[in-house]
């Protein structure tokens, strides 16, 4: 009996500690609902987009060379899947006293500038980014609208050939929307993100 209880006890405390430690949002997860401001001042939610079959959240920012490399695909992805149902909502998770060129107001300058035609969204307070658990810039996270309810199908990387969009091999985002759309397994599922660190205060 006190076994029995000792294991009980034991196991639950591992579940407890395993939920503690748990960074972000893992395949198959529902994403909680968020509301942010885009560049063009209008407060954007996750629930704004129920009537898409998904979306593709991506962290990214004005100033690291990553996300700048990728900014031309991002605007390609958004262009050409959310006419299918599959938009882009990017977000900038840095702080802009740690990093002034991510500013809010510079979000607005870099977006008129490249067009972009996906929400622009600023994290302010950096609450959006640890949830989804984040660490780069880019980071991708597509979801799939499950009558109304977002959840996680693919996490990591655009592709993988951040400098050279002639010499890629995997494009690990494109086809994992293009599964999501015709109803398939995504593979791979999870891959590891290339970019800058998020910006926060030490």
């Amino acid at each position: 009996m006190c076994k029995s209880i000792l294991l009980l006890s034991f196991c639950s405390l591992f579940v407890f500690m395993s939920f503690q430690d748990k960074n972000g949002y893992d395949i198959g997860d529902k994403v909680e609902n968020f509301t942010l401001k885009n560049v063009d001042g209008k407060m954007v939610s996750l629930s704004d987009y129920n009537n898409q079959k998904g979306v593709v959240v991506i962290f990214t920012c004005n100033h690291c060379p990553f996300s700048v490399k990728y900014e031309d695909r991002i605007n390609m992805i958004h262009n050409r899947f959310g006419q299918i149902g599959v938009p882009v909502i990017a977000i900038n998770p840095n702080d802009p006293e740690v990093q002034p060129k991510d500013s809010f107001e510079a979000m607005q300058v870099r977006a008129k500038e490249k067009d972009f035609k996906f929400a622009y969204l600023f994290d302010n307070g950096q609450k959006i980014f640890p949830q989804f658990g984040a660490t780069k810039t880019p980071h991708v996270f597509l979801l799939k609208n499950e009558k109304g309810a977002f959840t996680v199908q693919y996490i990591g990387a655009i592709d993988d050939n951040a400098d050279d969009v002639t010499k890629i091999n995997e494009n690990y985002l494109l086809n994992a929307i293009d599964a999501l759309t015709s109803n398939r397994e995504i593979s791979p599922k999870v891959t590891k993100a290339v970019g800058c660190s998020i910006k926060v205060k030490k």
